[in-house]
């Protein structure tokens, strides 16, 4: 894009800011739109009572059908809120779709899927396979392109968490220079 278009947005001074700026927003809509189509399935399949972490954690906690602790959830999920995950891990119990674990030898608690968390997941998947992976898998080169994002998407989540913790170390003036 021409600099013309961009020159007087905060966010976009010069070519990589505006490029930048413009995967911000992506990212954005698509976590957005992400979230819309999971209300919209869960709606379907009888979980419209999830939010969407809550939805999220649920299938973390199916992943590969082992159970899950509260610090290996948030640890899976980039997330570091454990609080409200344990809120939610309280929720999906509550309403029967995990189940805690009490680790053996110590007081940790894991959690595991319920018959009826597995029933309502696959319920789910079986959904999400015929609407929306068939839609993927109409884009021409699918499998290639999206390990490609899979990957640029780690190394950019990377430069976020580095960017982060050095932001922490930094002081804020409020004298202008």
């Amino acid at each position: 894009m021409k600099s013309k278009y961009y020159r007087n947005w905060h966010l976009a001074k010069d070519e990589t800011e505006f490029k930048v700026t413009e995967l911000e927003f992506a990212l954005m809509r698509v976590i957005e739109a992400f979230a819309r189509w999971v209300a919209a399935a869960d709606e379907m399949v009888g979980l419209s009572e999830l939010k969407h972490a809550e939805h999220v954690i649920l299938h973390v906690i199916r992943m590969q059908n082992r159970p899950k602790s509260g610090a290996t959830i948030a640890r899976l999920l980039n997330r570091d809120d454990l609080p409200n995950i344990q809120y939610s891990l309280r929720k999906l119990e509550s309403i029967g779709l995990i189940q805690k674990i009490k680790e053996p030898g110590n007081k940790n608690h894991s959690y595991s899927i319920t018959k009826i968390g597995e029933n309502l997941t696959n319920e789910y998947s079986q959904m999400r396979s015929e609407i929306l992976i068939r839609k993927f898998r109409s884009i021409a080169e699918f499998d290639g392109r999206v390990e490609d994002a899979t990957e640029l998407l780690a190394i950019i989540t990377g430069i976020y968490e580095e960017s982060a913790r050095s932001s922490v170390s930094l002081n804020h003036t409020t004298e202008q220079e």
